[in-house]
């Protein structure tokens, strides 16, 4: 008897790799969460409102927050902080039974889920027409005065007052915005956290989506391979290009965004 079981718990060993193997349930949408982030100057009513809704019709759970770069806030915060609302966000659709969280953004908030992605554990990151690297020439040719005022400012002991900025933006050149010099550098500092260094510094393991547009800006046109190219590698890291322009991508990419989605959720 007890060589008749030996033999047959062989053949099962045997026969484990080539047997059915049990399927894993998708998680149903309620159990999908992503958090959702505006382009410089923008706000989650503006431009990401038609990717925000079409996740909501998916039944995932969507916070499409307004970060600090919104045509309101000016950069309230400094960047750490703003990491934290994004926590927030997404430990609130925990508490919601969300099971798998994934960050999304456009433009500098595609930038921004992209640094999210390299400092906290997310299910994926789903971005479009990334840009706002703040280390890139034209930044520095831009704002560098800016950045060294903030700078000499803090080291002044002066960090906490509010001063006179200016942003950049390649469609509308510099506008100016008013901040607290410590929150400024940290936003704008070319040895910072806001800078191309993103791309590379994903998470291993965190799939990304990067989605570009047929008529984005040509900057971000030129080096989209490049940066993705950066993007630590993942069998579901995908680039997929929508027929739009910078600032219709969000509607464009919807439908892409809500299968590789709903494809990384599966896995």
């Amino acid at each position: 008897m007890r060589n008749i079981l030996s033999l047959a718990t062989s053949l099962l060993l045997t026969l484990a790799p080539f047997l059915p193997q049990p399927v894993r349930a998708a998680p149903a949408a309620q159990e999908i969460g992503i958090v959702v982030m505006h382009g410089k100057g923008g706000s989650p009513g503006r431009h990401v409102v038609a990717l925000a809704d079409a996740l909501e019709k998916e039944g995932f759970l969507v916070a499409n927050i307004e970060m600090p770069w919104s045509f309101k806030r000016h950069y309230d915060i400094e960047l750490d902080a703003a990491v934290g609302e994004v926590t927030r966000a997404l430990d609130a659709m925990r508490a919601k039974g969300a099971k798998k969280l994934f960050v999304s953004g456009h433009s500098q908030g595609g930038i921004f889920a992209l640094l999210y992605g390299g400092r906290h554990k997310v299910d994926g990151v789903a971005v479009i027409v990334p840009g706002g690297a703040v280390d890139s020439m034209v930044y520095l040719n831009a704002v560098g005065g800016h950045v060294a005022r903030a700078r000499q400012m803090i080291a002044e002991g002066r960090g906490g007052e509010k001063a006179e900025f200016a942003d950049y933006e390649g469609s509308r050149g510099t506008s100016p915005l008013t901040t607290m010099a410590s929150s400024y550098l940290s936003w704008f500092d070319p040895n910072g956290a806001h800078t191309a260094l993103v791309f590379a510094r994903v998470m291993p393991g965190v799939p990304v989506l990067y989605v570009t547009a047929t008529r984005d800006y040509p900057g971000l046109l030129k080096f989209r391979q490049q940066h993705f190219g950066a993007i630590p590698p993942h069998p579901l890291k995908r680039m997929p290009e929508v027929d739009s322009d910078h600032l219709n991508a969000p509607a464009a990419a919807a439908p892409e965004v809500v299968r590789w989605v709903r494809e990384v959720a599966a896995q």
